[in-house]
């Protein structure tokens, strides 16, 4: 019999791509890949019973974790313990990283502290180079190696119930809705926390397809060649998108040109309705400390990186501590007042989440739990205009197919 949560995730097309239905089917299945490009489980996936109740309560396409209680919780930007900037002490681990390197250093403190054994995190497929798989860095080097964001599918939870029985200790780094599957599973199975004891993620755009990464190619002239290496971003901040190809081509494309035109059309539907795309459940969560330009819309020139850095728990902020007082990250405090000029794509959508979900109720289509995410108090803040105009468009492209 297929898996009933897995059956109503892929009815409302609510599949986030984690891998963690994969995980729990004790390798019965793997994630296979999708038009126009997303990673999905096969048709008829099933599961045992136990797994079924497991995938039930965790699964990020069929609920969100909602936010823990803290002194502050912003409804754009979630609990919020600490918030600064700052950036990666190593100006090496800075030029690589996304933006300033923060997440790259606090693996690397972290391993080199012994605090844990391995980071589990997200690299370029050596075999594809477009694509992604997961790793377990365990030096300094090959977390370096991975640094860098990655705007395709992943899923760093495809190993998870390996892992758990391998009497390790691992700092996880994935995606918002990769560490709420991860946090919603440790309340199942108490052996998560235990193995996982830092989880650290970042502010999500959303999930492009493949098929973003390649038009960027085709734009680029290198559609068809042979791809040996491929970063969306990094070494710079925001950093050039480059491939390279084994004939020595290599071509380059600006990051406001990547995202901006090819990648963020390709963003799969459940990005468009997630309530917690900046990574609420995490114990730290960093994204890019845009500068903001003369419209008020941040500028993509590239300078040297700068992370927004946000502690959410007490673990996130002793590893933050401890990063510091090792020289590893350099920090300054920030009102969260600025993180609204740094980020106003993600304040803007978490404003339309009620409204788009709402289309999706009128029409009989699921969507996640999400109480607990300030996602009403968020959608006070929304002019009325933008709400009406969301919730009609949502209504249309339901109706035509096309989220």
């Amino acid at each position: 019999m297929s898996s009933p949560t897995i059956e109503r995730v892929r009815r409302g097309e609510l599949c986030t791509g984690c891998g963690l239905c994969a995980a729990l089917s004790g390798g019965a299945f793997a994630l296979e890949e999708a038009v126009p490009g997303y990673l999905r489980p096969p048709a008829q996936a099933s599961l045992t019973a136990l797994a079924e109740v497991k995938l039930d309560h965790a699964c990020p396409g069929s609920r969100v974790m909602p936010w823990p209680a803290q002194p502050v919780a912003h409804p754009y930007w979630g609990p919020i313990a600490t918030c600064q900037t700052g950036h990666a002490s190593d100006p090496a681990v800075r030029f690589q990283g996304s933006s300033g390197g923060v997440l790259t250093a606090l693996a690397i403190a972290a391993l080199e502290e012994g605090l844990v054994d391995g980071i589990v995190h997200v690299a370029a497929d050596p075999a594809a180079p477009t694509r992604n798989c997961t790793v377990i860095s365990r030096d300094r080097a090959s977390v370096i190696a991975a640094a860098g964001s990655r705007y395709a599918p992943s899923s760093p939870l495809d190993q998870v119930e390996r892992l758990l029985g391998s009497g390790e200790r691992y700092l996880f780094i994935g995606k918002p809705c990769d560490v709420s599957a991860l946090v919603a599973l440790a309340e199942q199975d108490q052996r998560v926390d235990a193995s996982f004891p830092y989880k650290l993620s970042f502010f999500c755009g959303g999930i492009p397809s493949f098929a973003g990464t390649d038009r960027i190619l085709a734009a680029m002239g290198m559609a068809g060649k042979q791809i040996t290496g491929f970063r969306f971003r990094g070494n710079g901040w925001p950093g050039l998108t480059e491939a390279r190809a084994a004939d020595g081509a290599v071509a380059t494309m600006r990051y406001a040109e990547s995202w901006g035109r090819h990648l963020s059309t390709e963003v799969q539907y459940r990005c468009k309705i997630c309530p917690d795309a900046v990574g609420g459940v995490a114990d730290i969560v960093a994204a890019d400390a845009w500068y903001g330009g003369e419209s008020g819309y941040p500028t993509f020139d590239e300078q040297d990186g700068r992370s927004l850095v946000i502690g959410r728990s007490a673990a996130g902020k002793t590893l933050l501590a401890a990063a510091v007082q090792r020289g590893a990250i350099e920090l300054a405090d920030l009102d969260v007042r600025e993180v609204d000029l740094m980020q106003p794509a993600q304040a803007r959508r978490k404003r339309l989440i009620a409204p788009r979900t709402a289309a999706a109720r009128t029409m009989l289509q699921p969507v996640p739990v999400m109480s607990g995410l300030a996602v009403g108090q968020a959608a006070r803040l929304a002019k009325l205009s933008e709400t009406i105009r969301n919730y009609l468009g949502s209504l249309r492209r339901i109706i035509v197919g096309r989220r």
